[in-house]
């Protein structure tokens, strides 16, 4: 299984001389059988554009924490309708 995951290879496993199960990584398996659609896949590549991918969930918190700061400051010092 180490194999699959980390170097993608695919096992063939039979029995009785007939072929039986697949081993293969659940990544090869989607990229193979079920791949992304094209708008999906555009979505997922430009956080690896941006280089965002690579953002820890504390830094992740920090920025939507800063984000609603900001916007809780813009509805306070808004105008009265």
């Amino acid at each position: 299984m180490k194999r699959a995951t980390q170097k993608n290879e695919r096992f063939l496993i039979d029995r009785r001389g007939e072929p039986s199960v697949i081993i293969m990584s659940v990544k090869d398996y989607m990229d193979t059988f079920a791949p992304a659609p094209t708008w999906l896949a555009e979505i997922r590549a430009k956080p690896k554009q941006r280089g965002t991918d690579k953002l820890s969930m504390t830094q992740i918190n920090s920025i939507v924490s800063e984000a609603r700061r900001t916007a809780t400051k813009k509805r306070a010092n808004a105008p009265a309708k």
